[in-house]
């Protein structure tokens, strides 16, 4: 193998052949993270100037067989792979809430824009009716809502700081108690810091702190989790130059840069969460693709969000069906990602979501406490 694999090549490697009970098959399976799903078989792709050289699916026995027999380098990400892929994460710390990610949260939307793509209009201006949704969502079963003032939208115009401010602080202040985390939806540094203070629990960013030169200090200092989300671009446009030759490696190299930048500023690793950034700068064909590799980005070694509810492809996938009419292709976007392990997923349709999530749940109790 070492004879045909050149210095520059890389691994990566993506859990397969999920257990329902993974208790009849001692040796054969490890546990994903600490999550509900075990899986039995690895599939490694070695790939070198952006093309794979190799790909291979092997029992997950004999893993360990196959590794030692990879050149050193490869072997040495590799074992960091493996490593990512059975870690245990922490819980998140969220004022009075923990978050614990053995189990899969949804995170509800809430949109204090007047142009977002799905439901924009339907909260500006009103602070006490977002709020309402907010306690709506909270009581539905949202562990997380992600409160956004500036739509991200292809063609939408920044927003001016101060009105993003204005937009998304009120609803925070009211929606301090209602017992769900708190997510500020942006990518400057005076909102982060204002809504921080008004009471926001984590720092959902984009550009993965990269839009404004300030917010890696604020979410450093401010000691909340953060999302560092891929985009094709940091600029105003988040969907600017989208052009990949593998869109899946080259999203999850982007991604494990940024983590590495973001630790070597001295973040906490613990306070990571990484974000594919479906419908960013991608093609349908490019989105499919993340979503049939969501398990393979595990290999972050960080707790993963998915973002795809009511989504343009789910509209070029049902005849076009308009934002309004997504429900199920969201549905059934969020429950795949929960099914490769995503421990958050982000979505409009709160109590369809929390629904179909507890149904999976309670799916993988009945496996697991099968009797032997």
């Amino acid at each position: 193998m070492a004879d045909t694999i050149g210095p520059n090549a890389k691994i990566y490697l993506k859990p397969g052949g999920f257990l329902d009970s993974p208790q009849y098959f001692d040796e054969q399976n490890r546990r994903l993270n600490n999550s509900l799903l075990w899986f039995s078989q690895v599939e490694y792709s070695i790939v070198e100037e952006g093309k794979p050289v190799i790909r291979n699916l092997v029992p997950v026995e004999l893993w360990g067989k196959i590794a030692s027999r990879l050149p050193g380098h490869l072997e040495q990400r590799a074992a960091v792979l493996f490593a990512n892929l059975t870690k245990a994460h922490a819980p998140l710390q969220c004022g009075e809430r923990v978050l614990r990610l053995d189990q899969p949260h949804v995170m509800g939307i809430l949109n204090m824009t007047p142009n977002s793509f799905s439901d924009g209009g339907k909260h500006d201006g009103d602070p006490q009716k977002a709020a309402d949704a907010g306690f709506d969502m909270a009581a539905a079963g949202a562990s997380i809502i992600d409160i956004g003032g500036e739509s991200t939208r292809p063609d939408a115009q920044p927003v001016w700081e101060g009105d993003e401010i204005k937009r998304v602080v009120p609803v925070i202040e009211r929606l301090a108690q209602c017992g769900a985390a708190l997510s500020i939806d942006t990518r400057k540094a005076a909102v982060m810091e204002a809504a921080i203070a008004a009471g926001a629990h984590i720092i959902n960013d984009i550009s993965a702190l990269l839009h404004d030169k300030r917010s890696l200090e604020v979410a450093g200092v401010s000691g909340k989790p953060v999302v560092l989300m891929h985009a094709p671009s940091s600029g105003d446009d988040p969907h600017k130059g989208g052009h990949y030759s593998d869109v899946v490696t080259e999203t999850f190299d982007w991604l494990e840069q940024r983590i590495a930048d973001i630790i070597d500023a001295g973040f906490e690793r613990d306070k990571i969460i990484v974000d594919p950034g479906l419908g960013f700068g991608k093609s349908l064909s490019e989105n499919l693709a993340l979503m049939n590799n969501i398990a393979l980005f595990h290999g972050l070694g960080q707790p993963l969000l998915i973002g795809a509810s009511r989504k343009r492809m789910i509209g070029a996938l049902s005849n076009e069906a308009p934002v309004g009419e997504r429900l199920g292709g969201s549905i059934a976007c969020a429950h795949h990602a929960v099914q490769q392990g995503a421990q958050i997923v982000r979505v409009h349709d709160v109590p369809e979501t929390v629904q179909a999530v507890q149904m999976w749940r309670g799916m993988r109790d009945a496996g697991v406490t099968a009797r032997v």
